[in-house]
């Protein structure tokens, strides 16, 4: 067949990387492969906190010492992650992936054994550095294998991160309880079997050629939109500061003013964080069908009187309540990072450590600032500023453009 002269002509690169576009589908097993690391750096994450009380009974550590530990593993696990994602966007780095996950499970798992205080905050510091290495390349990685679907593929990889979560205070706190502080060398045994995995899965987790190159042509021609990226953090920053004020103080209200069972109080935050981890794993295919920004903004909407039934209601309702506000406002967060990296296209590393790291490190100072609140004028004021903030969060939504249109900054 003789090509018709008048047709317009068709640029090969584009060609070429449509056509390498289409043949992109998820990989599955990789995706699946992934959250299981991240469900164990997050399971080390999550246990320092249960570990806590029996470092300062081991330790006799003060209150203010207490703190210091808990300030050396955010700072080294959240606000460092841009670092992080800086260096993963320089050069492909998976390598990080299985020495992230031994080296957050070797801090932790000897931190049982630490004979010093200053043995502690080293080992603490090690963990952190592990989980702020793991993140902005496990997240990179998870969209690149994702093909199309990339809030279902990072939905994948962040439900790992939220069983983890909820899973690392019980774990941890059966093994000390069970073993004595050595029952920490218990988080060796998953930690080492993943980084062996991770190890032996790295020549696939890289993309194809004709992938990476469609994929870089397209990241050449987005454009960056640095305004959008500042109102997506705070976003996310609010959205931190209503998650961590409901598991920081409603156990404290459930007993101290509801007079709740205090056997429940654990199976309370077990609801609110299963029902995110559910809400994780769907976000990704609703968001993927009706759209990043749709999303986001009508999930911030709905958190708000989720958040207020949670605090007039009584009996089981609260339960009830607790979980469906789990859902809807941690299903934000997987959306939240596809977003970032919308809008940061050439940059996948660096947005992932900033609504991964920064940003929700940065909900930490919220919740400080809820406490202060609580402390002078009671549990239900800071607890009513929490279920209202998601209002805050919805007209911040609101502003956000559509990934690739024209943003003019005020």
């Amino acid at each position: 067949m003789i090509p018709d002269p008048a047709a317009p002509a068709v640029p090969l690169t584009a060609s070429v990387a449509a056509a390498a576009t289409e043949r992109v589908r998820p990989h599955m097993r990789l995706l699946g492969l992934l959250a299981l690391g991240h469900m164990v750096i997050d399971i080390n994450q999550g246990s320092l906190p249960a570990l806590l009380p029996f470092l300062r009974s081991a330790l006799d550590l003060s209150y203010t010492a207490t703190g210091v530990i808990v300030l050396a593993a955010n700072i080294t696990s959240s606000l460092i992650q841009p670092l992080f994602g800086y260096l993963a966007d320089k050069t492909a780095r998976r390598w990080l992936l299985p020495v992230s996950v031994f080296l957050s499970a070797v801090g932790l798992a000897l931190t049982g054994l630490a004979p010093s205080y200053g043995a502690v905050l080293g080992l603490v510091v090690i963990t952190g550095f592990g989980v702020a290495a793991f993140h902005p390349e496990g997240y990179r990685t998870a969209t690149a294998v994702a093909g199309d679907r990339k809030a279902t593929g990072v939905s994948i990889f962040s439900t790992g991160g939220n069983i983890g979560i909820a899973a690392g205070p019980p774990l941890i706190t059966a093994l000390v309880m069970g073993y004595g502080m050595p029952g920490t060398l218990g988080l060796l045994i998953p930690g080492v079997l993943v980084t062996v995995l991770l190890t032996a899965a790295l020549p696939t987790l890289s993309v194809p050629a004709a992938v990476s190159r469609a994929q870089g042509t397209a990241a050449a021609g987005a454009r960056t939109m640095v305004g959008a990226m500042s109102l997506l953090i705070l976003m996310v920053a609010v959205r931190s500061w209503t998650q961590l004020g409901f598991t920081t103080f409603m156990p404290f209200y459930y007993l101290d003013v509801l007079h709740g069972d205090p056997r429940m109080v654990g199976t309370m935050l077990a609801i609110f964080l299963g029902a995110g981890a559910v809400g994780t794993l769907c976000a990704g295919p609703i968001a993927d069908r009706v759209g990043l920004r749709r999303y986001v903004v009508s999930v911030f909407l709905l958190a708000a009187p989720l958040g207020a039934g949670v605090l007039v209601a009584k009996g089981s309702l609260v339960f009830v309540l607790l979980g469906a506000l789990g859902f809807v406002l941690v299903s934000t967060f997987t959306v939240s990072v596809v977003l970032g990296q919308a809008y940061l296209p050439g940059s996948p590393g660096m947005a992932s450590g900033l609504i991964v790291g920064f940003a929700i490190g940065a909900g930490g100072l919220g919740a400080s600032a809820l406490g202060w609140v609580a402390d002078h004028w009671g549990l239900g004021s800071a607890l009513w500023i929490s279920a209202l903030l998601p209002l805050l969060g919805f007209l911040v939504a609101l502003t956000l453009p559509e990934p690739g249109r024209r943003y003019a900054r005020a």
